[in-house]
């Protein structure tokens, strides 16, 4: 997954980001989305609730959206790195 980068964006506080990225031993950023801006412009924020739904995003270097992986199973980065590696063999080609 070369050229490849990993963040986590999350409506909570940076300072419970982190707490949560300790607990489950992530090392790529997590960021906060506090303002659920983001959360809005990406379409995942559940306005009623207001907490952004699990959602794993795969972007291409040209900004374009190649995969989209909602729910429980997003939390797992199996299908992303399926996704990325694929980009990479079609970029190579």
């Amino acid at each position: 997954m070369a050229e490849t980068e990993v963040i986590g964006i999350s409506i909570d506080s940076p300072a419970a980001n982190a707490e949560f990225a300790k607990q489950i031993g992530v090392n790529f950023p997590l960021l906060s989305d506090m303002s659920r801006k983001v959360s809005k412009e990406y379409g995942i924020l559940n306005e009623e609730m207001q907490f952004a739904n699990r959602t794993t995003f795969v972007v291409d270097k040209q900004g374009v959206i190649q995969f989209i992986e909602e729910g429980k199973s997003a939390v797992d980065p199996t299908n992303a790195i399926t996704i990325c590696t694929g980009l990479k063999k079609k970029e190579a080609k």
